[in-house]
């Protein structure tokens, strides 16, 4: 069994087919009601809470187990200068990017038996903040250093821990924000899903602690 965060949106809904389409059973997690959704199996979940999180991974466990894989995609972007948006939207921003993430894996810890993976979703953005952005990329930045710190962690008892690293990623909630913008540069759900699939699959097994650009367009 392999648990997608984040499993309504635009990503989550991708990876989730292309896992599936590999025969994995994916049992998605979500903060939003989103109760008629297909995709979501636990609705209404707040991640960045460690006993929701804790509680809604040992009920997926409980009802679908064993665990073998987690994928963290749920988080968000906002963007302000700090005159603009003071300290809130840097809570705001660790609170949706690094402590959803942090929180599952904790969650999921307990459940790994003998192997296991675990993807997270981080930034191409956090290599350099621009302007506005220094929220966003001081949380996905905090994604990367749990990524690397939890691969060594966990090193020998057979789970690994990579991220994915996108730029814009080709939503329909990206294209009605920046209408003007060249899509064919962003990057297709579905091809950010597919270096998930990889990841997770037993041909990644000696890869840990990877950090990995996934910007290509289509």
């Amino acid at each position: 069994m392999v648990i997608v965060t984040g499993a309504s949106g635009a990503l989550g809904s991708a990876v989730a087919a292309v896992l599936a389409e590999h025969g994995a059973h994916v049992v998605g997690v979500d903060r939003a009601e989103n109760w008629g959704d297909p995709a979501v199996d636990f609705a209404g979940i707040d991640l960045a809470d460690e006993e929701a999180c804790r509680r809604a991974i040992d009920a997926a466990v409980a009802r679908s187990g064993p665990l073998y894989g987690v994928v963290n995609i749920a988080g968000g972007f906002d963007m302000a200068t700090l005159a603009e948006g003071g300290a809130a939207i840097w809570d705001r921003m660790y609170r949706i990017n690094l402590r959803t993430a942090l929180c599952s894996c904790g969650a999921a810890l307990p459940h790994f038996a003998g192997r296991g993976r675990i993807v997270n979703i981080g930034a191409g953005a956090a290599a350099k903040a621009g302007a506005a952005m220094g929220a966003y990329a001081a949380s996905k930045s905090g994604v990367a250093r749990l990524t690397e710190s939890l691969a060594e962690e966990l090193r020998d008892v057979g789970v690994t821990v990579n991220a994915v690293l996108p730029t814009i990623i080709d939503t329909p909630a990206n294209r009605a924000a920046m209408p003007g913008a060249d899509f064919s540069k962003w990057t297709p759900p579905v091809a950010i899903a597919r270096v998930i699939a990889f990841l997770l699959s037993d041909a990644a097994s000696a890869v840990t602690g990877a950090l990995i650009p996934v910007t290509g367009g289509e």
